[in-house]
C-alpha cells in the first residue's frame, strides 16, 4: 500500500452544506451589529495585561477562546493558574439580531474547507479573538492549586488582557521536550500531569484514540490519523480544571448549566472487563477504566479494539439546566466530577451564559434575568446543534473516504478489526493507510489483523464497504 497515492483530488463540500442547511452568511442586521461592535471596542477597566498570556491551538485556528498563564504561587508553594476566556457578551447584546442568530446556530460547525462560525468572523476571528499583541476583553479565571493539585481558591473577573504569542500543540510539545517552554507556560507539563493523575484517581476516562482528520494535500484532500501529543492533554486539563470550578460555583449558587453524562451501568463495565480478558489487556484489581486506558502500551490491534470497546461507555452527554435546586445527577462520567462548559464562548452558545452565571454568583449579585431565562432553553438548542455538528463532521469524513477509495474497488488493504458482531459475520475495521474506518463483511475477530477487499466506494451515497479477503 505504501507506494499508492491515496488522495482525492477534487471534492466539493457545497452539496453537504446545502443538505445540512448550513447558513452561508449572517443576516445583514446581525452582520452590521457585529461590525459596529468590532469598531467600538469596549475594554474592561481592570487591567491584567501584566500577565504574559499565550494561546495554544491548532496552527490554522483564528477563533481563539482561551489564553493561559501559569505561575508559582508567591507564598505557601503550589501553583496559580490564570485562564483568560474571550468575553463574548461584551459584544453581543441580549435580544439583538446578532444574539438571535447565534441562538439559531448554537455552535460553530467545522468542515474540511472551512467553518460555519457561531459569530461573524469580524468578531470570532477578529475583535473578540485572543489574538496576540492586541488588548482584548476577557473573563479571567484565577485558580490556586496546592503542591498536589488540590484547588484551594477560585476567583474570576472581567479584565483586559494581551496575549504574547499564538502557539500550537506541536510547537509546545517540541519546546517541552527540549526544556525551552516560554516562562508563562513552563509549568504546563508539571501542572498538566498533576491534574491528569488526580483526574484518573477519581475515576475520569480519556480515550487514547488518534483523531481522524481530513487535511489538504496540494490541490486535493487526504485522510490522516493525528495522534494526540501530551501537550494537548496538559492544555485540556487546564480547561477541565476551569470547567469543574465553574460547576462548583453554580452548584453552590443553585443556578446554572452543567455539562453532564450518566455513569455507565455496571453491566457495561463488566462487558469491557470480559473484552479486556479476551484481548489480553491487563486489568489489575482496583484499577478504574480510565487508569487501564492510560496504562495501555504501544498501539496494537488488540489495544485499538479495547479502546473502541471502551468508547461505548461514554454515551449520553448533554446539558442540564437548574435553578433553586441542584440536579440529582450533576456529574459528568468521563470527568468524574460536576463540570460545565465555560471556556469556548466563541464556538459554543452555552459557554456565554454559564460564564455570566458564574460571574454574577462570584460577585454576589443576582443572575441577570435574561441569562436566567435563557438557561432552561439551552439544553435543547445545544442538543440539536450538537447533532448538526456531529452529522457534518461524520458526513465530510464519509465523503472523503468514499472519494479517496473510489479508484481502488476490488483491491485489498491491511486492516485492524476494531469490533465484530457476536456471530463474527460483520465487523468494523480500520485500514492502515489511508486512515479509513468502515464496515467489513465476513467472519473476523476483534483485535486481529486481516486483509480486507474493498467492495463498495460510493461518493454519492457516502458509503464504503469491505469484505474479509
Amino acid at each position: 500500500m505504501a507506494h499508492r497515492r491515496i488522495q482525492a483530488t477534487s471534492i466539493d463540500f457545497a452539496d453537504l452544506r446545502r443538505e445540512l442547511e448550513l447558513p452561508s452568511q449572517f443576516p445583514p442586521a446581525a452582520q452590521a451589529q457585529a461590525e459596529q461592535a468590532a469598531a467600538q471596542v469596549r475594554l474592561p477597566e481592570r487591567d491584567r495585561t501584566d500577565l504574559a498570556f499565550v494561546t495554544i491551538d491548532p496552527p490554522t485556528s483564528l477563533d481563539l477562546d482561551q489564553a493561559v498563564c501559569l505561575l508559582p504561587r508567591p507564598t505557601g508553594g503550589g501553583y496559580r493558574v490564570h485562564y483568560a476566556i474571550a468575553d463574548v457578551l461584551s459584544y453581543v447584546s441580549p435580544g439583538s439580531p446578532l444574539d438571535e442568530e447565534t441562538w439559531l446556530r448554537g455552535q460553530t460547525v467545522y468542515l474540511p474547507d472551512g467553518n460555519i462560525p457561531l459569530h461573524p468572523r469580524v468578531l470570532s476571528e477578529g475583535a473578540v479573538s485572543l489574538l496576540p499583541d492586541s488588548d482584548r476583553a476577557a473573563v479571567v479565571w484565577s485558580i490556586d492549586l496546592s503542591r498536589d493539585g488540590e484547588v484551594e481558591s477560585v476567583s474570576l473577573e472581567r479584565a483586559r488582557v494581551r496575549s504574547r504569542a499564538k502557539l500550537n500543540y506541536a510547537g509546545v510539545q517540541s519546546d517541552a521536550d527540549k526544556g525551552t517552554l516560554p516562562p508563562s507556560i513552563e509549568l504546563l507539563p508539571r501542572i498538566g500531569r498533576l491534574l491528569s493523575e488526580r483526574a484518573l484517581a477519581r475515576g475520569s476516562v480519556s480515550l487514547p484514540m488518534p483523531a481522524q482528520e481530513v487535511e489538504r494535500d496540494g490541490d486535493g484532500w487526504r485522510l490522516v490519523l493525528r495522534p494526540l501529543v501530551p501537550a494537548e492533554e496538559w492544555n485540556a486539563q487546564i480547561s477541565l480544571l476551569t470547567g469543574c470550578a465553574a460547576a462548583q460555583i453554580m452548584l453552590e449558587g443553585k443556578i446554572g448549566l452543567l455539562r453532564t453524562m450518566p455513569a455507565p451501568p455496571e453491566a457495561a463495565i463488566e462487558k469491557l472487563r470480559v473484552a479486556a480478558a479476551g484481548l489480553g489487556v491487563p486489568w489489575p484489581d482496583g484499577k478504574t477504566v480510565g487508569q487501564v486506558l492510560a496504562s495501555l502500551g504501544p498501539a496494537s490491534p488488540k489495544t485499538a479494539a479495547f479502546v473502541d470497546e471502551a468508547a461505548e461507555l461514554l454515551r449520553g452527554a448533554g446539558y442540564t439546566a437548574f435553578s433553586l435546586e441542584a440536579p440529582d445527577e450533576p456529574a459528568h462520567a468521563a470527568v468524574a466530577a460536576p463540570y460545565a462548559h465555560v471556556t469556548a464562548p466563541l464556538r459554543r452558545l452555552a459557554d456565554r451564559y454559564a460564564t455570566e452565571v458564574c460571574l454574577a454568583l462570584f460577585e454576589g449579585r443576582e443572575v441577570p434575568q435574561a441569562v436566567a431565562e435563557a438557561l432552561p432553553k439551552l439544553p435543547g438548542v445545544m442538543a440539536s446543534t450538537d447533532r448538526v455538528a456531529g452529522t457534518a463532521d461524520r458526513a465530510a469524513i464519509d465523503l472523503v473516504e468514499a472519494t479517496v477509495l473510489e479508484q481502488f474497488v476490488g483491491q485489498t488493504f491491511p486492516a485492524v478489526v476494531l469490533d465484530s458482531e457476536p456471530d463474527r459475520s460483520r465487523a468494523t475495521i480500520a485500514l492502515d493507510d489511508p486512515a479509513v474506518r468502515a464496515r467489513c463483511d465476513g467472519r473476523v475477530e476483534a483485535g486481529t489483523r486481516i486483509t480486507a477487499r474493498l467492495t463498495v466506494a460510493d461518493p454519492v451515497k457516502r458509503q464504503v464497504r469491505f469484505a474479509a479477503a
